[in-house]
């Protein structure tokens, strides 16, 4: 039974790094530091396994483990969404019954992927892993899954089961439309980090991103600022943000956001191959040299990992 119903999963939701050590292994007690650094900083939310996770380069069994660690590292202190997407309905549905089994809240997935799937193989992926568990479902609108249109979203939303969908785009009119049509029931996360701001502002229930692992007290600001109608703060948190995001997409932003993270104190490891695994002194020192120059360029402020420099 989930501790948290969906409308209590909302706010600002790390989609959660994997640890892995020097062999590219799962390493678990990196993960649990990292579990309790985010929900010490104040996330309202995890979300596994997903893209940010490197859920592809992992196994099945590797996935479910590095679930049923976080889950039990957390324990029932925030919610946990676990990603369950691939490109098989067997193995999503298998991943979603033990995220439920592992005492999860929520599922997500991306829809399946690489072979062209029409609008009906998609529907009934979603019909399979939503009915393979009692949890509810959040579809995941990923442009590198191949971006679902608004109809194709519509009618995923009317599965029974299906409580919302992380929706990743570059334009946010159709977070307001989907409110509108579907329902207010119907939750809706941001999936942008670099548009933060403006999924809120459009009615996202919540934020879901790789960087709030990095620079969560930077979002946990803008959404205050948001829902206080502060936005000449918002609007300061979110340049304050994607000077950060642009100059890590411009590297290497899994080992980025591991090694900013380290430097915090929550060592987040190495990444698996092929996105890159052992990083050298040079390279962090380079790294930290490159972000102290953006720092002082830009004038950023009220950003943990810099001050920690």
């Amino acid at each position: 039974m989930p501790r948290f119903a969906p409308h209590q999963i909302t706010g600002v939701i790390p989609a959660l790094i994997t640890p892995f050590d020097g062999d590219e292994a799962f390493d678990e007690t990196r993960m649990r530091a990292c579990v309790n650094f985010l929900i010490g900083r104040g996330v309202e939310g995890l979300y596994l396994t997903g893209s940010t996770g490197e859920a592809f380069l992992m196994s099945p069994e590797e996935r479910k483990r590095v679930v049923e660690v976080v889950i039990d590292a957390t324990a029932g202190r925030v919610p946990v969404m676990v990603h369950v997407g691939a490109i098989g309905s067997q193995v999503s549905a298998g991943l979603a019954r033990h995220a439920a089994e592992a005492g999860a809240d929520a599922v997500s997935s991306v829809p399946p992927f690489y072979y062209n799937f029409s609008h009906d193989q998609i529907l009934d992926y979603y019909r399979r892993v939503t009915d393979a568990s009692d949890l509810p479902m959040f579809a995941y609108n990923f442009p590198a899954a191949g971006v679902m249109g608004l109809d194709l979203i519509k009618k995923i939303a009317a599965i029974p089961g299906v409580a919302g969908i992380k929706y990743t785009a570059q334009t946010h009119f159709e977070i307001m439309r989907l409110k509108a049509e579907v329902g207010p029931q119907f939750l809706i996360y941001s999936g942008s980090d670099e548009m933060a701001m403006s999924g809120l502002s459009f009615g996202a229930d919540g934020l879901i991103g790789s960087f709030y692992n990095l620079i969560p007290e930077v979002f946990l600001a803008l959404r205050a600022a948001v829902a206080s109608g502060d936005l000449a703060t918002a609007h300061d948190r979110q340049a304050t943000a994607n000077a950060i995001i642009f100059f890590s997409l411009a590297r290497n932003m899994f080992q980025v956001l591991k090694r900013g993270m380290a430097w915090q104190g929550a060592d987040g490891g190495y990444c698996r191959s092929p996105i890159g695994g052992y990083v050298d002194a040079n390279w962090e020192a380079d790294l930290k040299a490159g972000f102290c120059a953006l720092r002082a360029e830009r004038s950023l402020t009220g950003v943990n990992f810099l001050d920690a420099l």
